[in-house]
């Protein structure tokens, strides 16, 4: 899309160059010439300076609806009901060596919920066998999914083996699933065949803030019994190690945009490489980029605030942040989830990177 603006701008300038041009006669045939490059280099200028422009949308743009929607319903579940959302979890799964990808899991006082968000549009109804049947609107296309609810169920005692291993045995029936429908472009038919675990656009957007200790009414199911001294400590060590499990990088844009991956490496010139040699995810946690810009132009220096790794506690005080200077024509490469494609993406684009160890 920007290319083709580009290619009316480019075709606009050049009718005005036409309109600005110097009438000849006969005697001047011989300037003719000169004109002419006057305007192609008059072309030229404007095509750098517009692409120079372009180059700093940022191509991860592409990959941010599904990270973004991830994270939406994830600040909101943090305003309903308090406590802590953990989101983009790779949790190890012991059995197949592999990791197994967990949308999110908020924990509450008492409780936990390990849900999965679809952030799927067109109309979905469900087959015999729990699957989903997805028709998208746009594509006219029909996909198949394997049953939600059960894959969510399997993240849900995948993750309960991990804690296990890590020293925190929970309850019985600890963890409750959900399925999250956020798009309000889906719709499902009929709703009635759905379980109550299935969350709906308007089930969803009808949730309001419960008061402290207080759970909805589709969130119950988690452990409620106990001392409460063992459900202060569960409650506890279930945060910290969710804290410090291995998740997905992240990257945010402008407007509150989202990209779940793998930070790769940095690429520009060699003193600017140096200068960021020390941003390891074995010792930063976190990057903050902020653009040096004069009247709206694109900035030509970035600073650079990142925080040492720190598993002892959650957040970074002023004090501990570093800072460092590089050139906005440095690029980050990032592999989104789900993804086999590695983008370059400007660091001006960039407001912060969230690294895991």
């Amino acid at each position: 899309m920007a290319k083709i603006y580009l290619l009316k701008l480019l075709h606009i300038v050049s009718l005005h160059l036409q309109i600005f041009k110097p009438r000849q006669n006969c005697e001047e045939l011989d300037g003719s010439g000169n004109t002419m490059w006057i305007e192609i280099f008059g072309c030229l200028f404007i095509y750098k300076l517009f692409r120079r422009l372009l180059n700093d949308v940022d191509v991860l743009e592409l990959e941010t609806s599904d990270s973004s929607a991830l994270f939406g319903v994830a600040n909101r579940f943090e305003k309903l009901y308090g406590g802590k959302v953990y989101v983009g979890l790779r949790i190890p799964d012991a059995d197949t060596g592999s990791r197994q990808n967990v949308d999110m899991v908020l924990v509450t006082e008492g409780d936990a919920v390990v849900i999965s968000v679809k952030n799927l549009s067109g109309i979905v109804y469900l087959n015999a066998d729990g699957s989903w049947n997805c028709e998208s609107g746009n594509k006219h296309q029909t996909e198949r999914l394997p049953d939600p609810l059960m894959e969510t169920k399997k993240q849900a005692s995948i993750l309960e083996s991990y804690l296990e291993q890590r020293g925190v045995a929970l309850p019985e029936g600890y963890f409750s699933c959900k399925v999250v429908l956020p798009n309000p472009n889906l719709r499902i038919i009929p709703s009635s065949d759905f379980p109550s675990e299935v969350i709906t656009y308007d089930q969803w957007v009808q949730q309001k803030p419960e008061p402290k200790r207080m759970f909805s009414g589709w969130l119950k199911g988690g452990f409620r019994g106990g001392k409460k001294e063992m459900q202060e400590s569960i409650h506890e060590k279930l945060n910290f190690i969710l804290r410090t499990a291995p998740m997905w990088d992240r990257v945010e844009l402008q407007g509150n945009k989202y990209v779940l991956g793998e930070f790769l490496e940095f690429m520009g010139k060699q003193e600017d490489i140096q200068a960021l040699k020390n941003i390891k995810r074995s010792k930063v946690s976190r990057l903050i980029i902020k653009k040096r810009s004069w009247f709206g132009l694109t900035p030509y220096m970035l600073q650079v605030l990142y925080s040492p790794r720190d598993y002892r506690s959650e957040g970074t005080s002023d004090s501990e942040w570093k800072e460092l200077t590089v050139r906005s024509s440095t690029e980050v490469f990032f592999r989104p989830e789900n993804s086999t494609k590695v983008h370059k993406s400007k660091l001006s684009s960039i407001i912060s990177l969230s690294l895991t160890a």
